[in-house]
C-alpha cells in the first residue's frame, strides 16, 4: 500500500468552509479584476471549489440557472460579487440584480442602461461612501436584501479580508475599483438584466 505524499494532500484538503485549498492557490495569482473575473467564471462553470467571500465550495441552487450568463458577464469586464434571479411567489419576491467590480469605463457604460432600459444602475466611485437602501428581496412582507449600500473596500478590515482570501495586490486593485450594483425593478423578472448587462459589456 503506498502512502500518499504532502502534495497529494495539499491536492485534497479543504478549509473550515469545505473549499478546496488547491484552487485557492491560484487567486494568489490574480492580481487584475480580469483575472478574477476568469476565476470567478470557472467557479460558476464548477470547474474551481473556492472563490474568496463565498463561504462554501460551490453556490446557491438559485445561481445554477444563471450561473452561465454569470460566467460571461466574469469574462467581458467585470468581477462579480453578488447576484440573484428574479423570483416572484407565495410570500416571496425577488429582483434580479448583479453587483460587481470594474473600470470606470465600464461603470460609465453600465450607467447607460438606465437611459435606455428600464434596468436601474448604481456606480459608487472608489472611496465613496453611501447608505440608500433599496429592498431586493422581501419574504413575508419584511424586507431581507437591500442594494445601494456601497461596498468598494477601502476600509482595513475589508482590504484584510480581501488580502486573506485572494491577495494583498487584488485587495488594493479592488480598492481602487468602481463598484456597481445592477438591478431590474421589475419583481420577478427574470429574462432581461444579464442579457442587457452582457450586451453592454461585449459592445464595439
Amino acid at each position: 500500500m503506498s502512502g500518499s505524499t504532502s502534495e497529494d494532500r495539499f491536492t485534497t484538503e479543504r478549509d473550515s468552509f469545505g473549499r478546496l485549498l488547491a484552487d485557492r492557490e491560484v487567486w494568489r495569482q490574480a492580481t487584475t479584476i480580469p483575472a478574477a473575473g476568469e476565476l470567478t467564471a470557472r467557479w460558476l462553470e464548477g470547474r474551481s471549489q473556492y472563490q474568496p467571500g463565498a463561504f462554501a465550495a460551490g453556490f446557491d441552487d438559485e445561481t445554477t440557472a444563471i450561473a452561465g450568463e454569470l460566467a460571461e458577464l466574469n469574462r467581458s469586464g467585470l468581477f462579480t460579487k453578488e447576484s440573484q434571479p428574479g423570483v416572484l411567489g407565495d410570500g416571496h419576491a425577488q429582483r434580479a440584480y448583479v453587483t460587481a467590480f470594474c473600470s470606470p469605463e465600464t461603470a460609465s457604460a453600465l450607467l447607460q442602461l438606465s437611459t435606455r432600459t428600464g434596468l436601474v444602475t448604481v456606480a459608487h466611485a472608489p472611496g465613496e461612501a453611501s447608505s440608500a437602501s433599496i429592498p431586493v428581496t422581501v419574504q413575508a412582507d419584511a424586507v431581507v436584501t437591500v442594494l445601494g449600500t456601497s461596498e468598494s473596500p477601502t476600509g482595513a478590515e475589508e482590504l484584510r479580508d480581501w488580502s486573506a482570501e485572494a491577495n494583498e495586490t487584488l485587495a488594493l486593485v479592488l480598492a481602487d475599483a468602481w463598484f456597481v450594483e445592477i438591478f431590474d425593478p421589475v419583481w420577478g423578472r427574470n429574462d432581461l438584466l444579464l442579457p442587457a448587462v452582457l450586451e453592454v459589456l461585449t459592445a464595439g
